[in-house]
């Protein structure tokens, strides 16, 4: 179906993970403050796998994504570690390496398509333009490319839009149309930064569902944020929940969401109608994420849980396997002394 624009079989092929990230930490320095967004996370992702990054706003989800694809303001932020996409270690390209790798290698879907697409050129330039400069064609090679992948993504009527300004079409046009400009090139790693949130719920489902087709036929590796459990469940194979700029819990999306191995994750759990049982009283999790520039000393989450002692406040707590694919960053999980259990908690005596 997709033509020229698949590479599942390719990339599938591949021995090493398409995506590798080892410690990284973004800052972002002010006259007043300096801002600790993401603190030493660490992944690998296959290609054609989803990675759901859950969290609550000001978690650090998007920052993370924009270190990915080299997108963070360079005078006012400090980036320390190592990212590598497709063999290219992105935190060592300069801008015109970047330019490069960007869209061809790696390409992103923006939460709001008004402010990622360019609103005095039509949305058949805006893809032909970045195919002719990645790949060389004829612009009237490229455009008939853009007429297909706007086919591809269902927009109805894909040769009159093919001509449409971005304030001609829908939200949801305009969605689909940011996710044709994101694989005009063919890229191995597709990231989605909440691309439903802006969306009614009916339009929502549609693009999780266009979206998960065309990752399953095109074989990318697509790295999914969001702070709905529900979208995370569907669009994931592995989730990782992300608080205070740190991956709490990691592990496939059945074993996180079925035995949340962190008082965080159960608390969103707990919070959402997932999976609820009928007549059960959601419950919200008490006080608010922390200020990131003035993180506590031990767990960031310690402020906020109800099994917190003072081991908790002392000192950031180390990662916990709980089995070779499942982890967490909680001292009394990880020491057996409290189990948890979706959508409530339940504790136990230390053994």
């Amino acid at each position: 179906m997709f033509g020229n624009y698949s590479r599942g079989e390719e990339l599938l092929t591949a021995a090493a993970p398409i995506v590798s990230v080892e410690d990284l930490r973004v800052r972002f320095v002010t006259p007043d403050a300096t801002v600790h967004a993401v603190n030493g996370i660490s992944f690998t992702l296959e290609a054609g796998r989803v990675l759901g990054i859950l969290g609550e706003s000001g978690s650090g989800k998007s920052v993370t994504l924009r270190a990915l694809i080299g997108l963070l303001p360079p005078r006012r932020s400090q980036v320390e570690g190592r990212v590598t996409v497709a063999g290219h270690e992105i935190t060592r390209l300069g801008e015109a390496e970047l330019r490069e790798v960007r869209g061809t290698k790696i390409a992103m879907i923006f939460q709001e398509p008004m402010v990622a697409l360019d609103p005095v050129f039509t949305i058949g330039e805006q893809i032909a333009e970045t195919i002719v400069r990645h790949e060389g064609v004829s612009w009237a090679d490229a455009t008939r490319r853009a007429l297909e992948l706007l086919e591809i993504v269902q927009i109805p009527s894909a040769a009159r839009r093919l001509k449409a300004y971005p304030h001609e079409m829908s939200g949801g046009m305009r969605q689909r149309a940011m996710i044709a400009l994101a694989l005009s090139c063919r890229p191995a790693v597709l990231l989605a930064d909440e691309p439903t949130t802006a969306l009614d719920v009916t339009v929502q489902i549609q693009i999780i569902v266009l979206l998960r087709r065309l990752q399953q036929e095109l074989g990318m590796a697509v790295i999914f944020v969001t702070h709905d459990v529900g979208v995370a469940v569907e669009v994931s194979d592995r989730l990782a929940v992300m608080y205070a700029g740190r991956f709490v819990e990691t592990g496939p999306t059945a074993t996180v969401i079925e035995h949340p191995a962190h008082p965080y994750t159960a608390g969103l759990l707990a919070s959402t109608v997932l999976g609820s049982e009928p007549g059960r009283r959601l419950e919200a999790i008490a006080g608010a994420p922390p200020d990131l520039s003035a993180l506590p000393p031990g767990c960031a989450f310690a402020p906020r849980c109800r099994f917190a002692d003072d081991r908790c406040r002392a000192a950031p707590p180390p990662e916990f396997a709980l089995a070779p694919d499942h982890s967490t960053r909680c001292l009394r999980v990880g020491a057996g002394e409290i189990e948890l259990a979706a959508p409530g908690l339940v504790e136990r005596a230390s053994a």
